[in-house]
């Protein structure tokens, strides 16, 4: 039995998990205090002219929300599989797939990075074009100290690997694939990132990203996101999904829009300051009531990109309408 309390929670759902669910194990990872499995779950239709919607949490050891946010949908889900035709109607078209504890041995050693010292997050072969902040951008200079990429030409991590072998085969075969990876820790609000990390250069799906944008503003005005370029608020190193993204740029003809989800932990502190004296407590709730409020704030979000991924005939840019979103795009993010 495993001390880690969200493995536990994920083994839990996947011994009670429907037949229709695939359960796979990408091999383990040891840290001092155990052995731990890489699990990845996926459900609906399984061929590869399905669009696929995917779901990541847990890369950074210390953030155990996102990882939490994303058993408490599985668990919803599972129950759902029992009695919601819709769901069903929706599966039948698309597919749903997880890898929601990247990183079980930092988060059972109470690491941002992996077991050894590695942050995920700075540890693609990925190159920032401009300066990039002292540390907080990724840097070789000691695995002891936060945001270490790896020594120079190694390779990448084998959570990494994992997490790119997983996409490849999952989501890179699809003319259609979201992925959203689920993180805390940063602002006084949730934010929706988007490519590029390394680069203040737009994407070359920029269309995509704001007519998805756009759709979900119109469909749901008040919602809290600030949705956003990562390179807006800092460069880095290294980042596993702009590696990705540009990895799947060789098959033109596929979209992949790779999202993260980053929970605005300021807010957290703010109301309760005492957060501020526990590591932990910089990363993730821990007033009950208020864990239990971010549990099922995230619900509509995840609900909307399932209906979007379904129904993405219905939004996506077209020959006719992609330069305009395009420049709409550009004067909306990148007007400096």
């Amino acid at each position: 039995m495993h001390t880690l309390p969200e493995l536990q929670q994920l083994e839990e759902l996947i011994a009670q998990a429907p037949a229709e669910v695939t359960v796979q194990t990408h091999g383990q990872v040891q840290a001092t205090q155990g052995t731990y499995p890489i699990y990845s779950l996926s459900m609906g239709n399984p061929s590869s002219n399905a669009a696929v919607l995917g779901f990541f949490g847990g890369i950074h050891g210390l953030e155990r929300i996102g990882c939490q946010i994303l058993l408490a949908l599985l668990g919803s889900l599972f129950v759902r599989m029992r009695w919601d035709s819709s769901l069903h109607y929706k599966l039948q078209n698309m597919r749903l797939v997880f890898m929601p504890l990247l990183n079980p041995a930092g988060m059972a050693k109470g690491w941002r990075s992996n077991a050894h010292g590695v942050d995920l997050m700075r540890n693609a072969p990925v190159e920032a074009g401009q300066r990039v902040p002292f540390l907080l951008g990724g840097h070789r200079i000691s695995r002891h100290l936060p945001w270490y990429r790896g020594e120079i030409n190694a390779p990448m991590a084998k959570e990494n690997q994992a997490l790119c072998q997983f996409v490849a085969e999952q989501l890179f075969q699809s003319p259609l694939s979201i992925a959203l990876d689920c993180h805390s820790g940063f602002g006084l609000r949730d934010r929706l990132w988007f490519p590029y990390a390394h680069t203040q250069q737009p994407i070359p799906h920029l269309a995509e990203i704001y007519a998805l944008s756009q759709l979900f503003q119109e469909s749901y005005p008040h919602h809290p996101y600030l949705i956003e370029p990562q390179s807006r608020q800092y460069i880095t190193h290294g980042d596993i999904w702009d590696h990705l993204y540009q990895q799947q740029l060789l098959h033109s003809e596929r979209v992949f829009l790779p999202l993260t989800l980053e929970l605005g932990s300021w807010l957290w502190i703010k109301k309760n300051p005492r957060q501020l004296f526990s590591l932990g407590g910089l990363f993730n709730p821990v007033v009950p009531h208020r864990e239990q409020r971010v549990l099922r704030k995230h619900l509509l979000l995840f609900e909307f990109m399932m209906r979007a991924v379904h129904d993405a005939g219905r939004w996506l840019p077209q020959q006719a309408n992609r330069a305009q979103l395009q420049q709409q795009a550009l004067q909306h993010w990148y007007r400096q």
